[in-house]
């Protein structure tokens, strides 16, 4: 899937003359926690989000830093914040560097970006232009989205087996070679050894996400690697 199947197409968004309470109220109204700002020509010069706003004078939360620190933090440091706190237009506040992606990008690479940057929404460009953005609600609604396409299949026992070991087989995790499968009526049995007691749930949900599995059953034993004590 790529970004243009699961973005938000209707972007609301504001301008960077456009005061800071008129965008704080049309997050509140539309239940979004960030804005892109375009401004009159149409091109990508902002984001404003809600952490833009927990810094503010009119409810007290400016920062405030002892003397000898604001000497070390410098006047240029200290104006900037003062403007980022008291400031009355978007641009003021704004967050002018942004990162973006592209209609057709992956949501691999999608996802890979808001874990780097650390961001939780991503304008989606065509050129210059802002088509749509995406967010981890946009990811979400995704998840549930092909949930509901995956219709549940029947399987036999063998088949389950064979998917499951096929499975562990391309997992660097799984301790394939010390594990055993047995499945009968759809009933997944793990027997077996693990050295690490994470790789029994890791174990588990393989085994749930194979088509036909009814019901896992864990026999599986801790043994502990350096020592070989078996728990």
């Amino acid at each position: 899937m790529n970004a243009s199947d699961v973005m938000t197409r209707d972007v609301i968004s504001v301008t960077p003359d456009s005061s800071i309470m008129h965008a704080a109220r049309l997050m509140v109204l539309k239940r979004i926690s960030g804005l892109p700002v375009i401004d009159e020509a149409g091109n990508l010069v902002g984001i404003i989000t809600e952490g833009d706003f927990l810094r503010r004078a009119e409810i007290g939360t400016q920062r405030h830093r002892a003397r000898w620190i604001e000497f070390l933090v410098g006047p240029g440091k200290l104006a900037d914040e003062y403007v980022h706190s008291s400031g009355r237009k978007v641009q003021e506040v704004m967050s002018p560097e942004v990162y973006t992606v592209s209609e057709d990008s992956s949501l691999e690479e999608v996802v890979a970006l808001m874990e780097r940057r650390r961001v939780k929404r991503l304008p989606v460009m065509r050129k210059t232009r802002v088509v749509g953005i995406i967010t981890r609600a946009s990811l979400i609604r995704a998840l549930l989205n092909v949930s509901r396409d995956v219709k549940p299949l029947s399987a036999g026992d063998k088949s389950i087996r064979e998917n499951l070991r096929a499975e562990l087989k391309k997992q660097p995790w799984a301790p394939f070679a010390l594990i055993d499968v047995f499945v009968r009526d759809g009933v997944v049995t793990l027997s077996g050894a693990v050295t690490d007691d994470r790789e029994r749930e890791a174990l588990r949900v393989a085994a749930e996400n194979i088509p036909g599995v009814k019901k896992v059953v864990d026999e599986l034993v801790w043994v502990e690697p350096i020592s070989g004590m078996v728990a």
